[in-house]
């Protein structure tokens, strides 16, 4: 066998094998499609965390994301963050709407995410965090939240924990 070829061999190997953990990450329901749902680390006392993830609709008609729930918190919402000049509003959202072909993104800094208040335990680095999201068309869906150091990089700025809007 030539190098070329062992080393095309391996390359296809290698690609199967990170596209399997790529879409470990990845949930379905319906025409509905949740990506990668992470959280950071908590320290011990803090009361709430937050957990990102995205959700997209491959399908010709909307659904909406009713609620979210988890094991580790006494409840849990929705939100949405926006700035209002240097001033960072929380609110909370009843639902969220996705319309076909939308994908909406969950992130530090930026729309939506969703609040764990008064977790049960601290989030720790490494922890898969259950979590339950409800559809109105899709229905309920179980994802793992994976507990993950994201401050390096695009999210050092918001390397606080992104969680100072706890006085709900």
């Amino acid at each position: 066998m030539s190098h070329r070829h062992l080393f095309s061999r391996l390359a296809l190997i290698a690609g199967i094998a990170l596209s399997g953990a790529a879409s470990a990450h990845e949930y379905k329901a319906g025409d509905l499609q949740v990506g990668h749902p992470w959280a950071r680390p908590t320290v011990p006392g803090q009361p709430s965390g937050g957990a990102y993830l995205s959700i997209e609709n491959k399908g010709k008609t909307g659904d909406k994301l009713l609620s979210v729930s988890s094991p580790v918190a006494k409840s849990s919402e929705i939100h949405t963050m926006s700035m209002d000049g240097n001033v960072m509003k929380m609110r909370e959202v009843g639902s969220i709407d996705i319309k076909p072909s939308e994908k909406i993104a969950m992130q530090p800094g930026n729309g939506y995410h969703i609040m764990l208040i008064g977790l049960s335990q601290p989030l720790k680095l490494g922890d898969k965090i259950p979590l339950t999201l409800t559809f109105e068309k899709a229905g309920k869906l179980e994802v793992s939240i994976y507990v993950e150091d994201k401050t390096a990089g695009k999210d050092a700025k918001d390397a606080k924990g992104g969680m100072e809007h706890m006085h709900h």
